[in-house]
Order: structure tokens, then C-alpha cells, then sequence
């Protein structure tokens, strides 16, 4: 500071003329001290001897508190505040620190650089460990904004707190070794990190790659400390950027005491220093003199290495150097006077004065400084920040083994640049560390998400077949299309192979075997025949027909050959062809031979005799003939119309095409074969007629056997063996053990025939005890009763006595009971159910027997409690359930214990319990959001089993239902202010209305508090049972305004009859054994009640009278109100009433007699619990109460209550019950629902609001499936739900409407005649018909003129005809489209304009006949072209057009039709004829275009011809037109769309016409009305 303003006041241009001073005080790091010192510069110091001058701006704030404090302090005076160092985000607020600058970046642009670093190198998966303040949870919030969607996640986050350093250090490094994540993001102060990697180093994790803020990366104590070197090599950090200052070092090593003898500060770095007295004011020599030597004056700076005179990496120390910079620049810009140069006063008098300087003008002066430092670098305030720059340094090894920090990039607001190779990494190499969740799904594969964890952790699904994925980390695999396939890494899409039947494969080859063999066969019977073709054999029923019949063998056998090989176009017609036709001659042979013999026995007969007759040699040539011919037939057409053709089969999968034959016509080929089954089938029948001859039974059994349907398949019968299952129950008995220190409490105790046993925590839980594992365990005694649990107690007391007075229900046996108090502690739990199994006795030397002697019942007997119980009621926590269910034989029954894992009847068969699982309230919880379309909902859990089952199953049972977790926060009971503060900025920062808590009534009275402080009042909370009902919730002042319509499940709560009068009549003189009473009576009532000399506790009557007075013995419960007397809602009280039943059904079930063998029943004192197992699991019964209860393994069906937490006038909230849940059913009466709102209207928590009708879902990449955009459809699409995934396209016939909702029907459009193209085109037809019609009264009024005379008259009046046609024909194609319009419309098109161009060509060839006639030999030509010839040329011109290619073929075939022409995409669909045949289409334009061509030709061959009016001329121009036209017609028709296509087709007949008609008759015209002199034959006719 003290270099730079010296530095200044040297400069000529920065605030010239005047000299800075400064006055530095020590803020000793401590709060006060920096206020006081504050003060004192803003105030002058008046106090003090030497008075100084008030300051006008502050360079401070060594910290973000004392900025914060400063800031405060001074902001009312405007004094600016300028720190070096103070980096916290919260000191950018310029409505609260208005007054404030800075020359540190804010740490929010070293969160997002070391954010840009993890996405630079793909680490997806990073761990936190952050200072538990706002600079750790204010770092890690922008880390993880600036990550979200770029698929980088957090696999945990530790806070270390300094006051708890060493536990929480500790604690952190095991999450680290514990942990997959290999890079770690430290956001904490150096001394926290120091720790961190020394108990990293003990516990040998030296294998992270760790990245550093800038409170630690450039740490020389952490550099050079050898113990953490191995763990902290390769450290990337963010460091504060560095620079140099010329001079600096120069002038820090000339700094000397005798220069500078008031520098107090100096003094004392000489005095530490050199250990000497430097040079000092004689007020000092005195007191100095005894303590240090004096200095001999060569002591130097010069030479000295210390961090103070090192500037070789000056990072804070450039902070202050800018600051003085900015300070000055707005110095300078304040005292800056325009036209100082001029002498003039006015001019000064507007400058401010360098002793008159306000703070607030320098303050808003600093707002506009905006300069270059002496070193080049711009310099400006955003606010109160500086552009953020920072280095990246590197930690690496060195020879010597220390590390050494090494600049291996800079960052320039938010662009890292990074010069990777210089980078040292944690493994010691260049390569840089993999820290992923999942490795990146290579090509081939697709990404799943696991369930419940986050978007890093993923599985790779490798593609289906026929799918590929050819980039790492796909979402999707795409399908090849139908032509390709996947290769075998499914990660390209191949041409499939071609396959088909070859002659090189197995199958192939074993064919063409079979069908030689069988040619070959029939050839050698052929021979046999030949050979012996004079035996009556070969002659019988005709020879000639078995020689063709072994033929038509040979062929069939042959012709299966042409279905082997690469099927062809040929092949395919040939194959099908040889088929059908060799099959008919075979078959037609075998039924003429049929009917031959079927005659001959026939004209056996009398008067049958002419029968032969009609089936003489000839006739069976001629029949066989007939029948084939008939075959030919139908191939020939077949193959003709739809001959079959080689295709691949794309409809089977796989990465072979099947290379075959396809059918182009199924009636084709049905025709065939249908053919040859009927001939064979009269066959069949015919020789079945003659079956009784030997000749016509052969063809009768060769038919049955060729028309033998194929052998059934045989049926498998499935053999199911059925597995037993086993279910036993292992005992253990020690023959020799003694019982480790028992309580002094031996419970209540009431005999019975069968003695259940109970086990509560009814005391509270006393103080943790450590245990050092070298003796006995001990625990001090428990103390203070709970009233809640005592009601519990007496509910099973109350249900046994209820039973007992049954007559109905265990008539004739009496229930015991044995219940102790487990204090919540495990071991007095287990040592308490060991005492209830083993009969309470001091050994248990063989007691325990499954069958009791007589002997062993007596002494259980003698003594009270020492009878053993066959089934336990107890268990107020899972844990304890589990406990006790894994060690005991007997029956345990729990009233509170929920844990799913409780339901596995493999691990706890003997386990049950009246308390719902947690599955079905975390159900019916996810349930109710999916009722009310909650889909982003924050979740804060227990950090146990408790709360992570719950939650997950939450996740599951949304899954699907469109529901997400904002996020889980987990609260732990340890750190439970600190994890609830956090929840609650959570909550607070969350979008998320709707917020899902599964933990214990404490840990949601600290968190409900820490939002309180807050001001989160507008949040909509979901109950777990676990503190749904807690009164001291509800009764909570502080939090009622947060939980305020809180929604939650409950325990089902039920009234017992006569339990309320049961308790309030309890009294210790009726129940004088009863300690529990007595204990609860002292307690109440604070008087000890009457004892009877028998009663146990007689003997300590003595005491209690000493501590205790007597009762008077008129204290009643009648009036008492507490958790004991209050049955208002029993729920679990209910579950213990319910236990006590199910267990008495249980043993009525298991001691029933079926009629009265009594042999069968089993005995009181033999009840085994493995037989009352049994029974227990079959046990179905209604309550006195009507509840029907039954167990679904070891489970009840889950019922609960609906709560709703409402506001009361008097203040506290009220608990309203607003349904139930039975099983999955949940019966809501959301009228009564008193919402976090206060009012009836349903909350809203989502991500993005659902996409209205018209648009579809587009989820946001990296972000939840709640998250997305809505896409409006595109045209042609519809949606007409709201939140559409995807847009229906509509049916052709029908177009989506402007919002893209529903689909319409699409307007039908044509060109008609009230448009303006109709009518432009209409009048343009009228007026060419006009005008021809004037032109041919012109011709008939002059027709005797030579004009008109020339070239056959009656031609040209044919042709004024034709073109009139011709314009008029054009108005067919205007107007709406119909059947017979489409056809009239081409046929009058091809008419007229074939009768106009034949008249063209006829009179071209007269033209040019009449010329060729006159040369010599040639005068017979004119013969074949006289008036008579003309016309009939005409006439076969025109006929050919409209009787063969029009008339006949095309519109008798395929005319065209109107057709919606549906391609084209919009609201509008043009109806327009559609040709159902091209080829017609094209023979009439092609029949045009030909006539066109050869007038065009001839025309063009007689243009020269001698005439003084050559019409040829005329006609080739016009022709040349009229082929120009129709020549740009083709391309223009093919491009238009819709109805302009018309348009188009209309515009070239017009234009064609209107050319012949102005090229041929507009010159005649002319002459004849404008020029009748030349309309003379002389004229004419000369040359």
C-alpha cells in the first residue's frame, strides 16, 4: 500500500499536485478492534495527542465478516470500503452494501471454474468436503447449479466445523476412503485441510485426485509439510491471480528503520528479524535499551529470503496495490476540473478541492472507475467486483521431496485456459484421473438410470438386435432401417446378407439328391416300359398315357430343381410355371386313366355298349391336352398381369435377408394350385368309384397318399414336481449357563393356565454408558415413568382380563401374565425375553424343556413369574424386534415394530406384528401425491433405515407416475441443528411446494424451528406416522405457522369399550402387587399408597414413608388428565388390545376339541410354540370391535388414519381426521382439508407446468423427467390431452386446427369459376372462342375469295371448329371435379386437339403434295390427295384417338377419377382428377405430340416451297409454338401443386390454341378485312 501511494504521488499524470497520505492501523483479527479502528480513521482521531486528519475511504476487510461489519457501520456515512480479500457472494448486493468495492473475484467464480474444470474432464462423479459455514454451503450451491445438467453429480458432501475439527476430519476421510469418487472438491480454510490430509495419510488413502479453492491452494504450510506430500500431490487448485510489480521487490529490500524512524511497524519486523534495537526516537531508546542490543547499522534487507521480501508471487499484495489504484483513479476523476489549464478562478471555484473531499462523491466516482494499471491490465467495478481472474496452479513433486506450486493456467471470468500438459496429476503421470459413478456406455449400448440414485450411476444396456448406438453414452439405440442390420457390437448398421435355398448348402444338396434320384428313378421305369411295351402290362389302360405320365414325373421332379439357387425374375416365372403345368399333365394323365377304366367297366353294361366311344385313343390325348391347356391359361395370364418376382423378406429379423419369390398376386397363385387340388380331387373321387378293379386302385392309393395330410405333432405332457418346503425352528439349550446381572424389577406378574409374556420400555432411557468390553456390562438404572407406554401396558391387562370373562373365547382357561420394562435399552431387552422364555429362574440348567415333567412344573409353580411364556408381546423399535426375533424360540408379537425387512418369514418366521409395514405408509403417502399431481416434491429423511426405505419406496411406487424428488435431505440425530439448518435453506432455495418428511417428532421440531427463523411459512408438508400425532408438535407456538396444514398418515386409531372406566378405576389398593401402579401413583400424586403386610414392597414401607407421605386413600384418576387417562385416539394402545386377541385366538384355535375327542386336544401344560406358530399364521377373526383381523405372513392389513393439521382460534393447531387407508385404498374427504394455504385450494408443486392441449412434452436434457418444455405440435399434429408426450399425426382426410387440438376435416379446393384465376382463365377461353367463332364468319362470308379458297377451305373451317373445341374444352377442367367431368374432360382435350393437328398435317401434306406434284412424271400424285382423301385422313386421324387409344382403352379401363390429392400438406385439400393410369395419360399426349412432331416435320420441309402465301410457313411456326408449349407443359404439370396443376394444364391448351389460331389465321385475316387487294388469285399464284 505504503509503494503505491509513493508510486502515485511520483506520477505526473495521476492525480497531479497532489500528495497521498495514509494511516495504517492493526485490526489484530478481531472483530472490535477492526471496528474501533474504523471509526477512528473515518473520525479523525481527535482523542489521540497528535490529531489526524478523517479519512474518506477505507482499505480494509481482511475478511468477508469485517466487510460485512464495515460495510454496516459506514454505509449511513458513505465512506467506501475497499477489500483485498473479502470474497464472499453476499457482498455483491449493492441494495445492502452500497458503499462496498473489492479487488478479490467473488467465490462465486471459483465455484464455477472448478465446475468448468470436473465438466472440462468429464468427473461425473465428485465428492465435497466443505467448511460448514456460508463460505463452504455458499461455494457447493454454485458448484452444483453450474454442473446441473451436464451430468456431473455429488456422491457426498461433509462439512467440517473448526470448533469439532478432529471428529468431523475424521469422520470425513472414511466417507472418502469409503467412497468410488476419486476426485474430491475442497471448499475450506487451510487448517481444516491440513487435518484432513494428515488423517488421509494415516489412513493410507493417497490415491485422490483433489481440487483446491483458493483458501488453500497456494498454502506454503501445506506445501512443505513432507507428512501429506504423498496424499496432496497433484492437487489442481484455484488460486487468487498473481502478478508482478516493477519495483516492489527493490523497495521492500531498501526499507530500512533510520529511513523511516516513525514506522512503528518496520521497527518491530527489525527488532523479530535481526533481534537488535534499531535506530529510535529517544522515547523508546529507554525502554528498549534493557531488552535488545542495539543495531550495528549494516543489518540489510538485501539478502534476506522471507515470505515478506519473496515477490515472486504477488497475489493479495496486488489486491491492495489495485486498490490504491482505484482509489486514486476516482481521486483523480473527482478533482478533475475542465480548463484547469486556463487561469481563470471560475474555473476552480467548480472543482472540489482535496480538502474538502466528501465520501459520497469519491463514493460515486468509484462506481465509474474504468482504467489501465501501470502493467497494461484493464481495471473496472461490476457493482463492487473487479472481473473475475484467477490462476490454476498445479501441486507437484519435487526431487527433494516437498512439493513445489506450479501456474499451469489462468482463468478469465467464466473461460478456463488450462495447458493440460503441464498438469502433475494425483497419480503422478500426465493421464488424467477417471472419477465416474459408471464408466461411459460405450457404443453398442445405451444408458439406464438406477433406480433411486443419481443420473451419474447408470447401467449400459447393450442394444436389442436390429439396433445400434454408434456414440459413447447414448440415451437411445436407434433401429436400422428395414434394408440393414446390426453388427455383432451393434454399433453400425450392415447391408443384411442375401439368403436363399442354394445348391451349395446341406439342405440344398440333400434336395437336388432327392429330385435326381427320383428323375433318374423315373427314367429307368421309363426304359423298363419302353422295353416291355408289348406285355399286356405296359399296353393295359392305354400305354400312351403312362409313358406321359412318367414324363410329367420326370418333370416334376426336375422342377424342383428351378426353386433351388438365387432367386431371378426369370427363375421366379419359370419355376411357377414348370409347377402348375408339370403337376396338371401329371394329374390330368392319372384322371383320363381313371375314367377310361371307370368307362370300360361302365360299357360292360347292357346298353352301355357306345360308351367307349367318347373315350377312345384320340379323346384321352385330347382330354389330357384340354386339361392342361387349361393350366397354361391361367399361368399365362397369371404371370402376364402379376407374375411373382424376387424380393427380400424385411419382415424377419435377423442380419439375413431371405432372398424369395414373393407373390405379387395371392389370386394368381391360389388360381394354380386351386386348379390342380380340383382335378386331383375328381381324380380321388373317381378312382374311389373304381376302387373295386386292380388298375383303379393304384391311382386311388397314389391320391390318398399325395393328399395325406402331414403327421400331427405329438403333445409333451409337462411333468411338474412339486418341492417341499420346509419350515423349521432351531432350539439351542445350554445345558450349562448362569444369568449375567438382571434388574431388581421383576415385572407384573399375574398366574394363569397360560402365561403370556409383555415386554415395554416404560421407563425413560438413561445416559449412554461406554462400554470398554474388559468386563460385565453395566447400565444405571432406569428412571421416570412414561405415561403413554404404562397405557399400554394396562390395554394388554385390560384385553387379558376381557378375555378371561369370555365365555366364548378360551372358555374354562385363564390368561397370565408376565410383563417387564426394557427401558429401550437392547441388552435389558434381551436379557428381560430371555427371563420370560427361561421361566425367570437364577440357572437354566435344562428347565427349558419342550415337554414340561410333572416334577419340573412343580417348582416352576412354587415361585411366581417363573412360569415360561409361549409367545411375547413387545418390541417398541424394529431393532428390538429383530433382536429378539432372531434369539427366541417362542412367538414375538410387536405393536410398533415397521421395518419392511420384518416381513421376510425366512430370516423371522416366528415374527408378527399388529402395526402396518412402512411399505404401505410410504405407498399411501406416494399415492396422495399422485392423487393431487404433486410431481416435484423435496424429500427430508431420517439418515437411516427408517428414512431411506421409506423414500425409496416413495421413488418406487412414483415411478412412472410422472412424481420426482427435488431433493433428499437426511437429518441425523447427532448433528441435528447443523443437518436441519441446512434442510431448511434446502427447502428454502427449492422450488418445491410439497415437501415429504419420514423422521423421528425431535428431529421435525429442530427443523420446523430452523424454518421459522426464516420465514418458510408457505410449505405443504407429508406426516410419517412418526410424528403425525405428536402433541408437542401441535402445542409448539413457535412452529405453528410452518406446519400449518400438514398432511400425514397415522396409526389407525380405535375406542376399546370399557378400557376408559377400566383405567380410571385402577387404584393401588386393588392392585397391590402392581409396582407399576404404585411407581405411577407416587408419581402423580406424590403420596406413598397403603401397603398390605404381604405386599412385596412391605418391607421397604419404612423408606417410602421417610421419603414419601402416606395417601390418604381418597386419590382417584376420575378427574386426572393425562397421556394415561386419555383414550380420546388409541392407536398404539389399540395394536397392543389386538396383539392380546390375535394371540388368544391363536391358543382357542390350538386347545378346540373337534367333537369332543378329547385324545386329540392338545393339554395346557404341553403347548409347544412352534405349534402355536402354526396356528397363529391361520388365525382369522372379528374384534369386539368389528375389526377383522388376519395375517398376511407375519402382517396385518395396513390401515391408517388420514390426518390434516388445522388452525384453531385459540391459537394452537388442531389434529382433524380427514379419511383412511385400507390396504391401497385411501377414502379422502378433501372438503375437510385445511391446506399450508389456508384455504381449501389444492397446493401446486411442480417443475414445469403440465403442456396444455396443442403441445407435447420435451424433457430438458441432464434435468428430472418433471422437468421439461412443452413443444407446440408441428402442422398436420395434434394433441388433445393435457401433458401429451407426443403429437397424433391426423388422418389424410382431416388437418389440426390453429391450436393444434383436434383434427378437422380439410376444405376441399379446386379451381372454380367465382376465383380470379377461374375467371381470368374462364374469360380467356370465352374470349378465344369468341374471336375464333369471328373468324370462321369472316372465312364463310368471303369463302368464294382465293384466301379462303387456298389449301381446301373445308379444312380450314374443320380446323376453326377444332380450335374452338379446343378453348371451350378447357372450361371442362374449371369447376368441381366429378366422375364423369374427369372423363369427358380428357376425352374432349384429346378430341379436339388431335381433330386440330390432323387438320394441320392433312393440309401440310397438301401443301406439300400440290408442289411435288408439278415437277415432271409426278402428275398422278394430286390424285391421292384430293377433297375426299383429306377428309377420310382427318377422319382416321381422329378416329384412331377416340375410338382406340381414348374410347376404348383408357377410359373403358382405368379413367380417371376424382381423387383428394392428400399429399400436400395444409387445411385445404385439392380435388382435382386424379389418373389412375399414367400410361393412357401419356399414349394421348404421346398420340398428340406425334401428330404435333410430323406436321411439324412436313410443315418445315415445304416452308421454301414457291408461293407467294405458303401456308406451310404459317404451320411451322405455329406448330413450333404449339410443341414449345406442351414440351414446358411436361415439368411445369409435374411441379405445380394442387389445383395449379389445373391451372397449368389449362394455361398450355390456351396458350397452344391461341397460338395456331393467331399463327395461321391472323395473317389471312389481315389480308382479307386490311389488304383485299392481295386477296386475288394473280397475287397468289405468283412467284
Amino acid at each position: 500500500m505504503v509503494f503505491a501511494v509513493e508510486e502515485i504521488n511520483q506520477n505526473m499524470t495521476l492525480l497531479p499536485g497532489v500528495n497521498l497520505g495514509y494511516r495504517i492501523l492493526d485490526s489484530c483479527a478481531r472483530y472490535p478492534w477492526a471496528l474501533q479502528g474504523a471509526m477512528s480513521l473515518v473520525g479523525g482521531d481527535t482523542h489521540s495527542c497528535n490529531s489526524t486528519k478523517p479519512v474518506p475511504l477505507l482499505i480494509a476487510a481482511a475478511t468477508s465478516t469485517t466487510g460485512i461489519i464495515l460495510s454496516r457501520i459506514l454505509g449511513p456515512l458513505s465512506v467506501p470500503v475497499i477489500s483485498y480479500f473479502a470474497s464472499c457472494p453476499c457482498l455483491s448486493d449493492r441494495i445492502k452494501y452500497p458503499n462496498f468495492f473489492r479487488t478479490i473475484p467473488s467465490d462465486v467464480y471459483q465455484a464455477q471454474a472448478l465446475a468448468q474444470l470436473a465438466i472440462r474432464f468429464h468427473w461425473t462423479w465428485v465428492g465435497a468436503v466443505i467448511e460448514n459455514n456460508d463460505y463452504g454451503r455458499l461455494a457447493i450451491q454454485v458448484f452444483q447449479e453450474e454442473v446441473r445438467g451436464k451430468g456431473v453429480c455429488l456422491d457426498f458432501i461433509e462439512t467440517v466445523r473448526r470448533e469439532t475439527v478432529v471428529r468431523d476430519v475424521r469422520r470425513a476421510a472414511l466417507t472418502i476412503q469409503a467412497s468410488t469418487a476419486r476426485v474430491i472438491l475442497i471448499f475450506c480454510w487451510y487448517t481444516e485441510v491440513r487435518k484432513l490430509l494428515q488423517e488421509l495419510a494415516r489412513i493410507n488413502v493417497t490415491d485422490r485426485q483433489f481440487l483446491a479453492s483458493e483458501a488453500w491452494s497456494t498454502s506454503e504450510d501445506l506445501l512443505q509439510d513432507l507428512t501429506i506430500s504423498k496424499v496432496a500431490s497433484g492437487v489442481l487448485g484455484v488460486a487468487i491471480r498473481s502478478s508482478a510489480i516493477p519495483r516492489f521487490e527493490k523497495f521492500l529490500r531498501s526499507l530500512h528503520p533510520s529511513h523511516r524512524p516513525t514506522d512503528v511497524f518496520l521497527r518491530e519486523f527489525w527488532q523479530k528479524e535481526f533481534g537488535c534495537n534499531p535506530l529510535s526516537t529517544d522515547s523508546f531508546k529507554s525502554l528498549l535499551k534493557s531488552l535488545l542490543p542495539p543495531c550495528s547499522g549494516k543489518e540489510s534487507l538485501q539478502n534476506m529470503q522471507r515470505p515478506f521480501t519473496d515477490t515472486s508471487l504477488l497475489r493479495v499484495s496486488y489486491n491492495v496495490y489495485l486498490a490504491i489504484y482505484a482509489a486514486a483513479h476516482a481521486l483523480h476523476s473527482l478533482l478533475s476540473c475542465p480548463g484547469r489549464d486556463r487561469s481563470t478562478r471560475n474555473n476552480r471555484s467548480t472543482c472540489s478541492s482535496p480538502k474538502h473531499i466528501k465520501p459520497i462523491e469519491l463514493l460515486q466516482h468509484l462506481n465509474k472507475v474504468n482504467v489501465t494499471t501501470p502493467h497494461g491490465e484493464s481495471f473496472y467495478f461490476q457493482g463492487a467486483d473487479i472481473p473475475a481472474k484467477y490462476d490454476l496452479v498445479n501441486w507437484q513433486k519435487t526431487p527433494g521431496g516437498p512439493l513445489k506450486l506450479v501456474l499451469v493456467g489462468l482463468v478469465d471470468g467464466f473461460e478456463p485456459h488450462l495447458n493440460q500438459s503441464a498438469v502433475q496429476w494425483s497419480t503422478g503421470s500426465s493421464q488424467v484421473p477417471v472419477s465416474l459413478c459408471s464408466e461411459s456406455c460405450p457404443p453398442g449400448t445405451r444408458k439406464a438410470n438406477r433406480k433411486g440414485e443419481p443420473l451419474c450411476c447408470f447401467d449400459c444396456i447393450p442394444c436389442t438386435e436390429g439396433e445400434i448406438s454408434n456414440t459413447t453414452g447414448s440415451l437411445h439405440c436407434e433401429r436400422c432401417s428395414s434394408e440393414f442390420w446390426s453388427n455383432a457390437e451393434r454399433t453400425a448398421c450392415i447391408p443384411r446378407q442375401l439368403d436363399f435355398l442354394s445348391f451349395n448348402e446341406t439342405l440344398g444338396i440333400t434336395l437336388t439328391t432327392a429330385a435326381v434320384s427320383g428323375a433318374a428313378v423315373t427314367s429307368a421305369v421309363f426304359v423298363v416300359f419302353l422295353y416291355y411295351r408289348h406285355t399286356p402290362m405296359v399296353r393295359a389302360n392305354n400305354s400312351e398315357l403312362s409313358f406321359l405320365l412318367l414324363v410329367s414325373l420326370k418333370l416334376c421332379f426336375l422342377c424342383s430343381l428351378v426353386f433351388i439357387g438365387r432367386p431371378s425374375v426369370w427363375s421366379c416365372r419359370f419355376q411357377q410355371a414348370a409347377f402348375g403345368i408339370s403337376f396338371v399333365l401329371c394329374v390330368s394323365c392319372l384322371l383320363v386313366k381313371t375314367l377310361v377304366v371307370l368307362a370300360v367297366f361302365r360299357s360292360a353294361r347292357p346298353g352301355a355298349e357306345t360308351l367307349m366311344k367318347w373315350f377312345g385313343p384320340g379323346q384321352q390325348r385330347g382330354s389330357v391336352l384340354l386339361f392342361t391347356c387349361v393350366q397354361v391359361i391361367i399361368c399365362a395370364t397369371w404371370l402376364a398381369l402379376s407374375p411373382p418376382e424376387p424380393r427380400r423378406d424385411l419382415g424377419f429379423r435377423g442380419s439375413k435377408v431371405t432372398l424369395e419369390c414373393a407373390m405379387a398376386s395371392v389370386v394368381g397363385f391360389s388360381l394354380v394350385l386351386g386348379y390342380i387340388g380340383l382335378l386331383a380331387c375328381t381324380c380321388l373321387l373317381l378312382a374311389f368309384l373304381a376302387l373295386s378293379t386292380i388298375a383303379a386302385s393304384m391311382p386311388g392309393f397314389s391320391w390318398l397318399l399325395a393328399l395325406w395330410p402331414s403327421s400331427p405333432l405329438l403333445l409333451m405332457g409337462l411333468m411338474e414336481r412339486p418341492l417341499g418346503l420346509r419350515l423349521g425352528l432351531q432350539v439351542v439349550h445350554s445345558l450349562t449357563c448362569s444369568r449375567w446381572g438382571s434388574p431388581d424389577d421383576q415385572g407384573l406378574f399375574q398366574d394363569g393356565d397360560i402365561v403370556l409374556g409383555g415386554l415395554f420400555s416404560l421407563r425413560y432411557r438413561p445416559s449412554a454408558t461406554d462400554q470398554d468390553f474388559t468386563q460385565m456390562p453395566y447400565y444405571q438404572s432406569c428412571a421416570g415413568l412414561e405415561n403413554l407406554p404404562l397405557q399400554y401396558i394396562y390395554a394388554m391387562v385390560f384385553a387379558m382380563e376381557e378375555i378371561n370373562l369370555s365365555t366364548t373365547l378360551l372358555p374354562g382357561v385363564k390368561l397370565g401374565y408376565h410383563i417387564r420394562d426394557s427401558c429401550a435399552i437392547h441388552p435389558w431387552a434381551t436379557q428381560a425375553a430371555m427371563s420370560l422364555v427361561g421361566g425367570d429362574s437364577s440357572s437354566c440348567n435344562a428347565t427349558f424343556l419342550t415337554n414340561y415333567s410333572a416334577m419340573n412344573e412343580e417348582k416352576i409353580r412354587k415361585r411366581s413369574g417363573d412360569k415360561p411364556v409361549p409367545l411375547i408381546i413387545g418390541g417398541s423399535s424394529s431393532v428390538a424386534a429383530k433382536v429378539l426375533s432372531k434369539i427366541l424360540e417362542p412367538l414375538y408379537m410387536s405393536y410398533t415394530a415397521s421395518c419392511p425387512c420384518l416381513s421376510d418369514r425366512t430370516q423371522y418366521p416366528n415374527f408378527f406384528r399388529t402395526m402396518p409395514s412402512d411399505i404401505y405408509q410410504a405407498r399411501a403417502i406416494a399415492q396422495l401425491a399422485i392423487r393431487f399431481k404433486w410431481t416435484w416434491i423435496g424429500a427430508v429423511v431420517a439418515n437411516n433405515d427408517y428414512g431411506h426405505m421409506a423414500v425409496k419406496i416413495f421413488q418406487e411406487e412414483t415411478q412412472g407416475k410422472e412424481v420426482c424428488l427435488a431433493f433428499i435431505e437426511t437429518l441425523q440425530r447427532e448433528r441435528i441443528v447443523s443437518d436441519s439448518r441446512r434442510a431448511a435453506l434446502t427447502i428454502q432455495a427449492s422450488t418445491a411446494r410439497v415437501i415429504l418428511v419420514f423422521s423421528w417428532y425431535t428431529d421435525v421440531r429442530e427443523l420446523f424451528i430452523q424454518l421459522s427463523k426464516i420465514n418458510v411459512t408457505d410449505r405443504q408438508f407429508l406426516a410419517s406416522e412418526a410424528w403425525s400425532t405428536s402433541s408437542n408438535l401441535l402445542q409448539n407456538p413457535v412452529t405453528s405457522e410452518v406446519a400449518r396444514g400438514v398432511l400425514g398418515v397415522a396409526i389407525r386409531s380405535s375406542s376399546i369399550p370399557g378400557f376408559h372406566n377400566f383405567l380410571r378405576s385402577l387404584s393401588p389398593s386393588k392392585r397391590p402387587d402392581d409396582k407399576f401402579l404404585r411407581e405411577f401413583w407416587e408419581k402423580e400424586f406424590g403420596c406413598s399408597p397403603n401397603v398390605t403386610p404381604q405386599s412385596p414392597f412391605h418391607k421397604n414401607r419404612l423408606f417410602l414413608k421417610a421419603s414419601l407421605p402416606p395417601c390418604s386413600g381418597t386419590e382417584s384418576l376420575q378427574s386426572v388428565q393425562n397421556h394415561f387417562t386419555d383414550t380420546s385416539q388409541l392407536r398404539v394402545t389399540y395394536n397392543v388390545y389386538l396383539a392380546v386377541y390375535a394371540a388368544a385366538h391363536a391358543l382357542h384355535s390350538l386347545l378346540s376339541c373337534p367333537d369332543n375327542k378329547n385324545s386329540t386336544c392338545f393339554i395346557l401344560k404341553h403347548i409347544k410354540p412352534i405349534e402355536l406358530l402354526q396356528q397363529m399364521s391361520s388365525v382369522n377373526f372379528t374384534t369386539p370391535q368389528g375389526d377383522l383381523l388376519y395375517f398376511q405372513g407375519g402382517d396385518v392389513p395396513a390401515k391408517y388414519d388420514l390426518l390434516n393439521w388445522q388452525k384453531t382460534p385459540e391459537g394452537p393447531l388442531k389434529m382433524a381426521l380427514i379419511g383412511r387407508v385400507d390396504g391401497f385404498d385411501i377414502h379422502l374427504n378433501e372438503s375437510a382439508i385445511q391446506w399450508s394455504t389456508g384455504s381449501n385450494q389444492v397446493p401446486v408443486s411442480v417443475c414445469s407446468e403440465s403442456c396444455p392441449p396443442g403441445t407435447r412434452k420435451a424433457n430438458r436434457k441432464g434435468e428430472p423427467l418433471c422437468c421439461f418444455d412443452c413443444i407446440p405440435c408441428a402442422e398436420g399434429e395434434i394433441s388433445n390431452t393435457t401433458g401429451s408426450l407426443h403429437c397424433e399425426r391426423c388422418p389424410p382426410d382431416f388437418w389440426s386446427n390453429v391450436e393444434q387440438t383436434v383434427c378437422i376435416p380439410r376444405q376441399l379446393d379446386f379451381l372454380s369459376f367465382n376465383e380470379t384465376l377461374g375467371i381470368t382463365l374462364t374469360t380467356a377461353a370465352v374470349s378465344g372462342a369468341v374471336v375464333t367463332s369471328a373468324v370462321f364468319v369472316v372465312f364463310v362470308y368471303y369463302r368464294h375469295t382465293p384466301m379462303v379458297r387456298a389449301n381446301n377451305s373445308e379444312l380450314s373451317f374443320l380446323l376453326l371448329v377444332s380450335l374452338k373445341l379446343c378453348f371451350l374444352c378447357s372450361l371442362v377442367f374449371i369447376g368441381r371435379p366429378s366422375v364423369w367431368s374427369c372423363r369427358f374432360q380428357q376425352a374432349a382435350f384429346g378430341i379436339s386437339f388431335v381433330l386440330c393437328v390432323s387438320c394441320l398435317q392433312v393440309k401440310t401434306i397438301v401443301v406439300l403434295a400440290a408442289f411435288r406434284s408439278a415437277r415432271p412424271g409426278a402428275e398422278a400424285l394430286m390424285k391421292w390427295f384430293g377433297p375426299g382423301q383429306q377428309r377420310g385422313s382427318v377422319c382416321v386421324f381422329t378416329s384412331i384417338q377416340v375410338r382406340v387409344i381414348i374410347c376404348v382403352i383408357w377410359l373403358s379401363l382405368s379413367p380417371p377419377v376424382p381423387q383428394a390429392d392428400l399429399k400436400v400438406p395444409g387445411v385445404t385439400v385439392t380435388l382435382k382428377c386424379a389418373m389412375a393410369s399414367v400410361v393412357g395419360f401419356s399414349l394421348v399426349l404421346g398420340y398428340i405430340g406425334l401428330l404435333a412432331c410430323t406436321s411439324l416435320l412436313l410443315a418445315f420441309l415445304a416452308r421454301k416451297l414457291p408461293d407467294n402465301f405458303n401456308e406451310a410457313k404459317l404451320i411451322t411456326f405455329s406448330m413450333l409454338i404449339f410443341c414449345a408449349v406442351w414440351v414446358a407443359f411436361v415439368p411445369a404439370y409435374v411441379s405445380s401443386p394442387g389445383k395449379f396443376s389445373v391451372a397449368v394444364e389449362i394455361f398450355a391448351i390456351l396458350a397452344s390454341s391461341y397460338g395456331l389460331l393467331l399463327c395461321i389465321f391472323a395473317p389471312k385475316c389481315f389480308i382479307i378485312l386490311l389488304r383485299p387487294e392481295k386477296n386475288t388469285k394473280k397475287h397468289l399464284m405468283s412467284r
